[in-house]
């Protein structure tokens, strides 16, 4: 099978799988705790993907720089820096420590 009807077929089940909840629930309202959920999903994504790419190694707990740059992207935040500034300054600091070590 060729690659790109691979990445063709990815493509629509990935499309399909995003359009299945809009179409099945439509303008239905959750009930609260399963919106509770809903609501939660993103975050808790977001965060754990952080993890795994800032302290993710070969099957072990690697701590280098990335850790110093999510550090100062985390004091951006809670500066209320608008996110692009806080991964610019997670990059710059990341960048610099490498430049350093």
């Amino acid at each position: 099978m060729s690659g790109w009807i691979v990445v063709a077929i990815v493509g629509l089940a990935t499309i399909a799988f995003k359009a299945a909840g809009p179409v099945l629930i439509g303008q239905k309202t959750l009930p609260p705790h399963v919106q509770s959920v809903v609501d939660l999903l993103a975050p808790v994504m977001l965060i754990a993907l952080v993890a795994t790419q800032t302290f993710g190694g070969d099957e072990e707990i690697t701590v280098d720089a990335r850790v110093l740059g999510v550090g100062a992207a985390v004091v951006a935040i809670a500066l209320r820096a608008h996110v692009i500034v806080a991964m610019a300054v997670a990059a710059a600091v990341t960048a610099g420590v490498r430049l350093i070590a």
